[in-house]
């Protein structure tokens, strides 16, 4: 009689199935989705990465409405980093002004800043694969996290349209 569960137990997602969807939604975010197969983006293909790669430093230094694709990079790969540090268990706060400091960059901070974004999503998704019990707290971060993301690529991807017409 022990194995028989209850309603809300049968309906509970596995913490490996909850990082995992967290993980490829992530993945699409900045490597695109494969060709061919469905996104949960308008721009089907394109995640961060490419959309950076294909950018110099003087364009991502070019201002627009106030803010640059190297600036908007920067925040976005220091909340990655912050927000694994807290789903790791930190509890100092920090100071997200210091996420906007870079706004402009050369040839080669543009490529640092570009080699850091990937050092610091590869870590997420490290973060993500750790075997862990979520609690409510680090599943909204790790939801937080798609969101947060997914705003900061279509900000530079409006950017890179804006600049282009």
């Amino acid at each position: 009689m022990g194995t028989a569960q209850t309603q809300s137990e049968q309906n509970m997602i596995a913490a490996k199935q909850f990082a995992e969807s967290v993980a490829f939604l992530l993945r699409e975010t900045f490597v695109g989705s494969p060709a061919g197969q469905p996104s949960a983006y308008l721009d089907r293909g394109v995640g961060l990465f490419v959309t950076l790669d294909a950018l110099s430093a003087e364009a991502a230094s070019r201002e627009f409405h106030g803010s640059t694709i190297a600036a908007q990079t920067e925040h976005a790969k220091f909340y990655l980093d912050r927000i694994c540090e807290f789903v790791n268990g930190r509890t100092e706060l920090v100071n997200w002004e210091d996420s906007w400091l870079i706004e402009t960059v050369n040839d080669a901070e543009w490529n640092a800043l570009r080699g850091s974004v990937r050092k610091a999503y590869e870590n997420t998704l490290i973060c993500l694969a750790e075997e862990r019990s979520w609690t409510e707290l680090q599943i909204g971060m790790a939801i937080g996290m798609i969101a947060h993301t997914a705003y900061h690529l279509g900000a530079i991807r409006q950017i890179v349209k804006s600049a282009m017409s």
